[in-house]
């Protein structure tokens, strides 16, 4: 068949029908080439290993230094987190998922974004970098007779009631931030977190909107930091808690600060848990509507098919029956004719 033909037959040629799915195919391979997933595994990690040296480093110089030299308040602490965050995360956008903190990862394992090897080196590579940041810091802080390294390492340090950075002013007036406050603050900050994370993650990566995922990070980091720094810190992040925690520890800090490092691990994954049980859910009855939304059209197309069926059968049977009309016709004709040369005879 020619493709003038198929175009007669089919109302389309062939070249029609080239042309009217290529701008698919085209944006289909645009959008795989811009997903980091394509990036091999050891160049994704070694970007999350930097993305996360580079954040925590920001953070713990920018608590370290500025608040004990300036007296930095919680609106230049939480506007500088959210640009470490914004700034990395556009960096490193397309070369790896700039995840940078574990809780984000275990998120995207439950819902099955992240493969669990890639996980799994995700979250060392995270903290490594924040180990690495830790240790470069204890490394540059000046010391002296009169100024200890606790005086660098207690704003930069993640804790609850002795270990917070707010002790020294709230214990004045016979108050603490304990426990259960910090359990709540990190809680709800990191569904922020993990919850803004989870919804740019797949949309704007693919599409290559990376500027768009870093922004709405930065914020949402930002408005967990003004969340939790009276309180607890803002750790926001178990690798960037644990990576200044081993080098304060047995510093003299009012209280140790692994002794309190848990929280920060059992608030974000918590988080992580809550935030992927609810994409996991909404996924699920978004499949049983589109299931529901299809049964109709599928009744309708068996009905159409056993409607077609049935013209057909009647179709075939009243031919069977003109053809049956037609051989009796001629017989009768022929017994007619043979008829009448008897007679003549």
């Amino acid at each position: 068949m020619t493709a003038f033909e198929a175009q007669d037959v089919y109302g389309e040629s062939p070249a029609q029908d080239a042309a009217a799915t290529r701008p698919d195919e085209t944006a289909g391979t645009a959008a795989e080439a811009s997903r980091p997933a394509t990036t091999p595994l050891v160049v994704r990690t070694l970007a999350e290993l930097a993305g996360s040296f580079l954040v925590c480093f920001a953070i713990y110089a920018i608590s370290s230094f500025g608040t004990s030299i300036y007296g930095a308040n919680m609106a230049f602490v939480t506007v500088a987190t959210a640009l470490a965050y914004a700034g990395v995360t556009t960096l490193l956008a397309g070369v790896s998922d700039v995840q940078l903190n574990p809780a984000v990862t275990i998120a995207s394992v439950l819902v099955s974004r992240t493969a669990a090897i890639d996980a799994v080196a995700y979250v060392v590579a995270q903290l490594v970098g924040a180990i690495g940041a830790g240790a470069l810091l204890r490394f540059l802080l000046p010391t002296s007779s009169s100024i200890a390294e606790k005086v660098w390492l207690t704003p930069a340090v993640n804790g609850y009631a002795e270990g917070s950075v707010s002790y020294s002013t709230v214990n004045s007036v016979g108050i603490s931030f304990g426990v259960t406050m910090a359990i709540v603050v990190e809680v709800v900050a990191s569904l922020i977190i993990v919850g803004t994370a989870m919804r740019r993650f797949s949309d704007d990566a693919s599409q290559g909107r990376f500027g768009a995922r870093a922004t709405a990070l930065g914020v949402a980091y930002g408005v967990g930091a003004a969340i939790c720094y009276p309180i607890t810190g803002a750790s926001l992040n178990p690798a960037r808690a644990t990576g200044i925690a081993l080098f304060a520890q047995g510093q003299g800090l009012t209280t140790e600060p692994l002794g309190q490092l848990w929280v920060f691990w059992v608030c974000p994954v918590l988080a992580a848990a809550v935030v992927a049980l609810v994409m996991i859910a909404s996924q699920m009855a978004q499949s049983a509507k589109h299931e529901k939304a299809a049964a109709p059209d599928s009744d309708a197309t068996a009905e159409t098919a056993e409607t077609a069926e049935s013209a057909d059968e009647a179709d075939a049977e009243q031919s069977g029956q003109h053809a049956y009309g037609e051989v009796a016709d001629e017989q009768s004709d022929a017994q007619g004719n043979a008829d009448e040369g008897i007679e003549r005879h």
